[in-house]
């Protein structure tokens, strides 16, 4: 059974940093793309950044600049760094992870950023 696992969310002062990590588990296959989406109240869920298992990385144009996705392949784990926090990044985030033809969502960690 493949699991997702997020953690790291929590309440920061705008200007603030976050770290969100992201742990899978129990893929047959390997992980193709990993990645970040968020989601705030009244919104459709978004691309945050994604990384490929070779390192190639995409950004939303609303973070370049300020977030920073990382992987560690040994561990199946993604990072995101959030830096210069806005209260705009509010939002549930999730990641979703690639591994073969199948896709998979963790339960999401909430981010409040407070102005």
């Amino acid at each position: 059974q493949v699991q997702v696992v997020e953690s790291g969310g929590g309440l920061v002062q705008a200007g603030g940093s976050l770290r969100l990590s992201c742990v899978a588990s129990g893929s047959k296959f390997s992980i193709n793309v990993m990645g970040w989406y968020r989601q705030a109240p009244g919104k459709q869920r978004e691309l945050v950044a994604s990384i490929s298992s070779g390192g190639s990385t995409n950004y939303a144009d609303s973070v370049k600049g300020r977030f920073t996705i990382s992987r560690d392949n040994a561990k199946n784990t993604v990072y995101l760094q959030m830096n210069s926090l806005k209260p705009e990044d509010t939002a549930v985030y999730y990641c979703k992870i690639i591994p073969g033809p199948y896709n998979y969502w963790g339960q999401g960690t909430q981010v409040t950023v407070s102005s």
